[in-house]
């Protein structure tokens, strides 16, 4: 099992940034794969984005390709999503699961994870 802390969040204006930062206790992330999943009110949580173990490979869902990044730094034991032109439909609470995997293989059900963080909440204002 793993311990999970998301940061990063915080109140924006659409067009700007956020670099939210998954760091894991208690266990090494590089052999779990990750997801950052997001929730706004009233919604069903969604996957973001999600990475392989050594960060070969990586998921997008169709509305943030382009905009947001997932990147992960096994030395570190820290997994970041980078958000880049920030929209006010991006508001959500933001949130990284983790579940050890395979090489080469992601998640993207939620279903599929068993450790999560608490969540950061990102905010953009019109």
């Amino acid at each position: 099992q793993v311990q999970l802390i998301e940061s990063g969040g915080g109140l924006v204006q659409a067009g700007d940034s956020l670099r939210l930062s998954c760091a894991a206790t208690g266990s090494t992330l590089s052999s779990y794969a990750v997801g950052w999943f997001r929730q706004a009110p009233g919604k069903a949580r969604e996957v973001v984005a999600a990475i392989t173990r050594s960060g070969g490979s990586a998921y997008y869902t169709d509305s943030v390709k382009g905009r947001f990044f997932i990147s992960r730094d096994n030395t570190k034991n820290t997994v970041y999503l980078q958000l880049n032109s920030l929209k006010p439909e991006d508001t959500a609470v933001f949130y990284c699961a983790a579940e050890r995997a395979s090489n080469g293989i992601y998640y993207t059900s939620p279903r599929n994870y068993n450790d999560w963080g608490q969540g950061t909440q990102v905010t953009v204002s019109s």
